[in-house]
């Protein structure tokens, strides 16, 4: 049975959240909600996430995954709320562990942030089999950008979080703790030694002036005109490239606030004393 898609693109800070789903009146997963968030006011609320719980209701779905490709640095996660809202297991990558031990030593925080995973619902393995529905599934780990990032295939699609942007934007930083080039070129080959045809569904999408956004590609797009890792770009020569250009790039706008939310599976930091959940800034260390 082919997959439903239906995709969901946040302007303010490029997301494309896909809703997934096997048939009307059937079983739906959402990938990489968008906690919407104001920095100036430090106040989030939820008119994304809204968007696909009135897409879930209007077509009968229920929701049985929130799935999660990576620990995200650019928006706040919106799957807790999803959760409490619909129900769903949420889910990421096994590794996940190790971001969240990087993250809990920068932001010094509390003694009982577990570093194991055990905020979330599954932690998936590569390769991991699972279903929506009727539909089969499976997780294939790509690290790289970090090194619990996860794509998902299902059907004649894979959702490859930020391993590829669109042919004319490139690929994902490797910067960020853990994160490591070298591993993100093979997990690209790995992505790209589907067939011609196959499907990728991106999460972000940053479109040079005068192309409108795009969240899909395909993997024979990407092996003509990628910028950064098209066929016949080595391992060695992206490697230099994206060494190189990461060192000349500002940190992502939200990657304080959001990376505290989502490492949680986008619950909030326990509230203080004062009943009010805060977040840290910790000073000169980036």
């Amino acid at each position: 049975m082919a997959a439903h898609i239906h995709s969901f693109y946040d302007k303010q800070t490029g997301t494309a959240t896909h809703l997934v789903f096997d048939e009307e009146g059937g079983t739906a997963a959402i990938i990489d909600p968008v906690l919407d968030y104001d920095a100036k006011a430090g106040r989030t609320n939820t008119t994304n996430a809204d968007l696909l719980l009135s897409f879930l209701h209007e077509h009968r779905l229920q929701l049985r995954w929130i799935l999660e490709t990576h620990a995200h640095a650019d928006h706040l996660s919106a799957a807790a709320y999803l959760r409490t809202q619909a129900g769903g297991q949420i889910a990421i990558g096994a590794h996940i562990g190790l971001v969240q031990q990087s993250f809990k030593t920068i932001f010094h925080l509390e003694p009982e942030f577990a570093i194991d995973g055990s905020q979330f619902d599954v932690l998936f393995e590569d390769q991991s089999v699972f279903q929506i529905g009727s539909l089969s599934c499976r997780a294939l780990a790509v690290p790289g950008h970090t090194p619990a990032d996860m794509a998902y295939q299902i059907g004649d699609a894979i959702f490859v979080g930020d391993t590829l942007f669109m042919p004319d934007v490139g690929t994902a930083r490797c910067d960020f703790p853990g994160g490591d080039a070298h591993q993100l070129y093979q997990s690209i080959q790995k992505l790209l030694s589907y067939p011609p045809e196959t499907r990728l569904f991106l999460c972000h999408d940053y479109p040079p002036t005068g192309r409108p956004v795009s969240m899909e590609t395909t993997v024979a797009e990407q092996k003509a005109h990628n910028i950064h890792v098209r066929d016949g770009i080595s391992e060695t020569g992206f490697v230099q490239m994206r060494q190189q250009r990461d060192a000349q790039l500002d940190m992502p706008a939200l990657l304080l606030p959001s990376v505290q939310v989502n490492i949680r599976a986008g619950t909030f930091p326990p509230a203080e004393s004062d009943g009010v959940h805060y977040l840290k800034i910790p000073l000169n260390r980036f």
